[in-house]
């Protein structure tokens, strides 16, 4: 249920249950790997690899470039399918079979929020104010709760005032902002963000954490990829690193994994 910019985002009774099916049910995670090997072009880069997401987390994916994160956000979002292995969205086998059933795909993309690395990746509308839009329309909204939603995923990241901009005229912080908005007015059960405070100054970095924090404190589930350890330590969130050779070390909130691959700067260029 969506709740208004003041009160971000709220999750929906379906969401919540989703394949337990009803309160009281053994929980699952949301998010599950089991020894997931994929490859690409006769290289690996993800080599068995096992987590798991509950609802509710913040989680970050940590480590060195080509380790492998943002292939395993592509597996996530069912972009990539896993060569060995399973992944679990929900107690549910995502594979082949199972996006070939349409409506367990639309469900599924619904529920799963992905914004790429490169906001140009994912805006393709005419103006921000559709491309903000595109989501929801695309879910059969009735016309009044998607003004609304529209309305507050464009308040929540301040781009409002950008309605009626082309988004390819943005700067990148701009873009990144709407790549965002768009993906929070279908309301998702999890956030998948591959590097998201990327390309943005300091004050919509502050405007993507507060909104990340708040969206997790209303019960939704957070999964990003950064090279940012003070991000990651404002936050709070539980990190997992992914080493060199594409295996995952688990690390607490307190501990980001080798320094010598970090860097402290949230902020790489004017928004």
């Amino acid at each position: 249920m969506w709740i208004g910019k003041g009160d971000v985002l709220a999750n929906d009774t379906n969401g919540v249950m989703g394949a337990s099916g009803a309160t009281g049910a053994k929980s699952v995670p949301l998010i599950e790997f089991r020894d997931v090997l994929f490859s690409y072009a006769g290289h690996t880069v993800v080599d068995g690899v096992s987590l798991q997401v509950d609802r509710g987390e913040l989680v970050a994916l940590l480590g060195p470039n080509g380790c492998g994160k943002t292939t395993i956000m592509r597996l996530i979002n069912g972009l990539e399918l896993a060569d060995a292995g399973a992944y679990l969205f929900d107690g549910h086998v995502i594979d082949a079979a199972y996006l070939k059933d349409s409506a367990a795909a639309q469900r599924f993309h619904q529920r799963v929020g992905f914004v790429f690395q490169n906001a140009d990746a994912q805006l393709f509308c005419a103006t921000v104010g559709e491309e903000v839009a595109f989501g929801p329309a695309q879910m059969g909204l009735p016309a009044d709760e998607l003004e609304r939603r529209v309305r507050d995923a464009m308040g929540l990241f301040q781009v409002a005032d950008l309605a009626d901009a082309s988004p390819y005229q943005l700067s990148g912080g701009q873009k990144k902002r709407v790549a965002l908005a768009a993906v929070v007015s279908m309301n998702p059960d999890i956030l998948v963000l591959d590097e998201p405070t990327n390309g943005l100054d300091e004050d919509s970095c502050d405007i993507v954490v507060n909104f990340l924090l708040a969206y997790v404190a209303a019960g939704k589930t957070v999964l990003m990829s950064t090279h940012h350890q003070d991000l990651v330590r404002r936050l709070g969130a539980r990190a997992i690193y992914i080493d060199r050779y594409h295996h995952v070390v688990e690390a607490s909130s307190s501990s980001y994994g080798p320094k010598a691959v970090l860097r402290t700067s949230c902020c790489v260029e004017r928004a």
